[in-house]
């Protein structure tokens, strides 16, 4: 599946808040604080960029879509 290309770090944020159990701990600067408990504790900065580089949406996908063990494409539909 192609990344969409104009997605801003808020925006990005805002997606595992709403459907991956994550919450917004804080901001720091221009980078957004996220963590979850379920099913292990994880934690992970966003940068509140417009737009994300790839490598960046990327990696972040990666990152909660280990975690959770679910896949890219399902996180990119929530978006």
């Amino acid at each position: 599946m192609k990344l969409p290309r104009d997605v801003s770090g808020a925006h990005l944020a805002g997606v595992p808040c709403r459907r991956w159990e994550y919450t917004k701990v804080h901001q720091t600067a221009s980078h957004i604080i996220l963590e979850t408990s379920e099913p292990a504790h994880h934690r992970m900065a966003i940068p509140d960029h417009h737009p994300l580089r790839l490598g960046t949406f990327n990696a972040i996908l990666r990152a909660v879509a280990t975690h959770k063990g679910v896949t890219r494409e399902a996180i990119i539909a929530d978006l």
